[in-house]
């Protein structure tokens, strides 16, 4: 995938979790998961995007691995947002799917990194 056509897809995947953090509930329990998933994320395009201005391919490759476990962790936070209740799995599956996807990405590109060292 081009990096900038990533660079959008990662924007527009953060302003998604943002959208959906606005929208929970406004409890102890959507308080905890906001914050949690707005972190994480927020993180994986900013932590793309830094990767991008990497000073050598050693650093790229660790910021990649970053952006892949801020992907990873907002994964199950989506899942848990759907096994909780709080949000339904039918409101997440495009935010859910589009999650599974950067992460696959992010996964394959860091691996396709470490082979070209």
């Amino acid at each position: 995938m081009d990096p900038k056509e990533l660079v959008q897809r990662t924007r527009a995947f953060a302003s998604r979790i943002i959208k959906l953090v606005a929208s929970l509930p406004p409890n102890r329990l959507g308080d905890v998961f906001g914050r949690q998933i707005l972190k994480s994320g927020t993180s994986v395009g900013a932590n793309y995007r830094e990767a991008l201005g990497a000073s050598s391919k050693r650093q790229f490759i660790y910021i990649i691995e970053i952006a892949q476990r801020e992907a990873d962790e907002t994964l199950y936070w989506l899942e848990l947002l759907a096994e909780s209740g709080t949000v339904s799995a039918t409101q997440l599956a495009d935010l859910t799917q589009e999650c599974r996807e950067l992460l696959a990405i992010l996964t394959a590109t860091g691996r396709s990194a470490k082979k070209r060292t």
